[in-house]
C-alpha cells in the first residue's frame, strides 16, 4: 500500500506522550562499559542531537534503541514499542541511516527503493521519494554516478521508504563540502516539518544548533547535559572567546599575562584562544600588551559563546571529525 503525499502534514494519533523513552540503558562489553546508566525521552515532532567524541557511546546508544543492539540492562520504547521483544513491529514506525551504507551497485535508484519498499506493509513511490530528495532527474542512474551529496540524499529517501513517524541520522553530513551538506540539512528541515521526529548524531556544532531542538552531550557513556542549546550556551560563565595572533613571538607571555581571565589555549600556528566573560576588558588587556611591548596584533576577533564551548566546557575535549566514524 502506498501513501499520499509526503508533503501533508502527519496527523500522529497514537495515545503515547514520547516518541522514544530511555530509562536506565546500559551496554556492556566484557569489562568495558559503552552506555553506562543512561536515561532521556524524546518527544514527537522534535528533532534531537546526541553529540559526544568517538568512543562517548553514541551509536551504540542509538543502536540498542534502533533494535540492533540487545542492552545488557534497562528499558527503551519507540512509538511505544519495546524493540527488542516486538522488534518486526517497531520498524514498520522508523527509518533509519547508518554511519555507512551499501547498496546494489547494478540498481539503478529507482529500484533500490522499489525493493526496499516490498519489505513494508506501508510505503511511498520511489518516484515521489526521489522527487522529494532533489534526485527527479536521477531515476534510472547507480549510485556510483552521484556526488556525495547527492548520495546522501538517497540515503535519507531510503530511510523514509516506509513513512515513518521517527527517523534515526547517524553523521548524516560527515564528509559533505559546506554546499551540499547546508543542502542536507534544507532536506532535514522540511522532513521534520512533515511532523516526523529526529534523532541524530553529529560531530558539527553549527549542525546542531541548525537543526537540533535539544541536544545530549555524552562522554564516557553517559549524559553528562540535555537541553536547548541555547539554554545550554547560556550556562557557560564565560561568555565569549576571544582570539588573538600577534606579528611575531611573546605569545607564551600574552597567555601569562592573560591567564586569570579564562581558559587559554594556544595553537602551532601561534593563534590564542581565551574564554571570557568580560570580552571588553580582555580586548582592552590584549591592545596594552601589544602597545607595551611594540607587539602588532595580525588578528583579534570576538567570538560569542556557543555550542562548542559548552561541549569543551563539559568534557575536556574537541569533537574528532573523522569520517571513519567511531566504534562504540
Amino acid at each position: 500500500m502506498e501513501t499520499g503525499l509526503l508533503g501533508c502534514n502527519l496527523l500522529i494519533s497514537n495515545t503515547y506522550d514520547d516518541a522514544v523513552s530511555v530509562k536506565n540503558l546500559t551496554k556492556n562489553y566484557g569489562s568495558l562499559t559503552a552506555v553506562d546508566n543512561v536515561s532521556f525521552d524524546v518527544g514527537q515532532g522534535e528533532v534531537i542531537g546526541i553529540l559526544g567524541p568517538n568512543g562517548a557511546g553514541k551509536t551504540t546508544t542509538l543502536e540498542c534503541i534502533e533494535g540492533l543492539l540487545t542492552p545488557t540492562r534497562g528499558q527503551i520504547k519507540v512509538m511505544g514499542i519495546d524493540p527488542h521483544q516486538n522488534p518486526t513491529t517497531v520498524k514498520e514506525v522508523m527509518g533509519i541511516q547508518l554511519q555507512a551504507a551499501s547498496y546494489f551497485d547494478y540498481l539503478t535508484l529507482q529500484e533500490i527503493l522499489e525493493l526496499f519498499g516490498r519489505f513494508y506493509k506501508k510505503r511511498i513511490s520511489s518516484t515521489e521519494l526521489l522527487e522529494r530528495v532533489g534526485l527527479s532527474d536521477k531515476y534510472s542512474s547507480k549510485l556510483g554516478q552521484l556526488s556525495g551529496g547527492q548520495k546522501q540524499r538517497f540515503t535519507i529517501a531510503a530511510t523514509l521508504i516506509n513513512d515513518p513517524d521517527l527517523i534515526f541520522l547517524d553523521e548524516p553530513t560527515t564528509g559533505l563540502d559546506p554546499h551540499a551538506r547546508r543542502n542536507v540539512w534544507d532536506l532535514i528541515k522540511s522532513i521534520n516539518r512533515d511532523g516526523r521526529t529526529i534523532i541524530l548524531t553529529t560531530h558539527y556544532m553549527e549542525e546542531a544548533e541548525y537543526l537540533c531542538d535539544r541536544v545530549a552531550i555524552m562522554s564516557m557513556g553517559r549524559v553528562i547535559a540535555i537541553d536547548a542549546p541555547e539554554n545550554l550556551v547560556n550556562m557557560l560563565k564565560n561568555t565569549c572567546e576571544v582570539r588573538v595572533l600577534l606579528s611575531e613571538g611573546n605569545n607564551q607571555d600574552l597567555v601569562s599575562t592573560l591567564k586569570n581571565t579564562g581558559p587559554v589555549t594556544i595553537d602551532s600556528s601561534g593563534l590564542i584562544r581565551m574564554a571570557s566573560s568580560d570580552g571588553v576588558k580582555t580586548v582592552s588587556d590584549i591592545m596594552t600588551f601589544s602597545r607595551d611591548n611594540e607587539l602588532p596584533i595580525t588578528r583579534l576577533e570576538i567570538v560569542p559563546a556557543n555550542l562548542e564551548q559548552v561541549f569543551l566546557a563539559m568534557t575536556g575535549r574537541e569533537l574528532d571529525v573523522d569520517s571513519s566514524g567511531e566504534t562504540l
